[in-house]
């Protein structure tokens, strides 16, 4: 195939891209920002995000995203072009590009991804599980017939897969990851202390503080918010503890995600779960406790894998360099007139 050779992790809270040989070049926040009167782009990726919270009545900060799916075809649309023309430059093919997905999602969802890649000036395009993709980034040998247990903690969704001979046995995804876990925290303060905060303060609080268990010695930290009675700002104190006690409901939801995928894991599969133990994946993955809480549910090892944040971008790149990984498991590069059914009627299967 000619033209360059492009993954995405097309993520609800950030877009990584990598290349063909060069290895991961762009991470972003999956935020636009684009003027109300003319519906033009204003910014993109960080400079966007700065915005959130903070934008006047003429401009709207949107996330295009919502639970790993196209929610705003357009605004997709335009932040990926102006992602795929920042890489490419002037080249003159259309690159071939891998796009991440949710371990479960339906025909027509991956058909709007794959339409989107494509309306945003890929040749041609195809889709790739996260929690494979996740597997291969964190080093697993995933051509090999044994069962390993991948849990993708992303921010839109969490993926929970038993992968094997290169392809998913058991899978299950929720929605419920870390944007879950920032609203919770900004819907504790407002309930309990009375304090509006933002959704870039709640994410801080949740980095520094946030704990899937609750901590024999809390710690604490200074947050800003607008009284929620007298609308004034505010300084205050919020704990560890109160984080956890905010977020534990959803902390109990992925914990269920996973036990229900090893209970509908065959007998073999779950033996080699049992040998190589529980692998996290995603930001989320970085959440003080996470993997003891999962380990304690389940009386499985668990590890978090080395750089979590970029194992499906990573996972991308490998499967980029090998597209025979891709094509022997039944993977297809579509182009846009393939997935309209013009010249592949064979793409409503995929």
């Amino acid at each position: 195939m000619v033209g360059l050779n492009i993954g995405i992790d097309l993520g609800t809270t950030s877009v990584v891209t990598c290349q063909e040989g060069k290895g991961i070049i762009m991470s972003e926040p999956s935020v636009v920002a684009y003027r109300r009167k003319t519906d033009s782009l204003f910014a993109v990726g960080k400079a966007a995000q700065r915005m959130v919270g903070r934008e006047p009545d003429s401009v709207r900060v949107v996330r295009p995203l919502k639970d790993g799916v196209v929610s705003d075809f357009s605004v997709t649309e335009q932040m990926l072009r102006y992602f795929i023309k920042k890489i490419c430059g002037n080249e003159i093919f259309k690159p071939n590009i891998i796009v991440s997905m949710p371990g479960t999602v339906t025909n027509l969802e991956k058909r709007t991804i794959l339409d989107v890649i494509t309306a945003s000036g890929a040749g041609r395009a195809c889709l790739m599980e996260e929690p494979l993709a996740a597997a291969i980034g964190a080093g697993v040998d995933t051509s090999q017939p044994n069962g390993v247990m991948i849990v993708d903690l992303g921010g839109g969704t969490t993926d929970v897969a038993v992968i094997t001979m290169g392809a998913m046995a058991v899978a299950s995804s929720i929605k419920v990851a870390g944007n879950t876990l920032n609203d919770a925290i900004m819907k504790y303060c407002k309930r309990e202390r009375n304090v509006l905060i933002g959704e870039l303060t709640a994410e801080e609080i949740k980095k520094k503080i946030g704990c899937a268990f609750r901590r024999d010695e809390g710690i604490a930290m200074i947050a800003k918010g607008k009284d929620y009675i007298s609308g004034m700002p505010v300084e205050f104190e919020i704990s560890s503890n109160e984080v956890y006690f905010a977020m534990r409901e959803h902390i109990r939801a992925i914990v269920t995600a996973v036990r229900d995928v090893l209970e509908r894991t065959p007998p073999e599969l779950a033996g080699d779960i049992m040998s190589e133990g529980i692998i996290l994946t995603g930001g989320t993955a970085l959440l003080f406790g996470i993997d003891q809480v999962i380990e304690n549910a389940t009386g499985i090892m668990t590890r978090i894998a080395e750089d979590p944040v970029n194992c499906v971008a990573k996972g991308i790149e490998y499967a980029l360099s090998d597209i025979d990984l891709l094509v022997n498991n039944g993977y297809l590069f579509m182009s846009r007139e393939d997935i309209s059914g013009v010249t592949n009627q064979k793409g409503e299967d995929y």
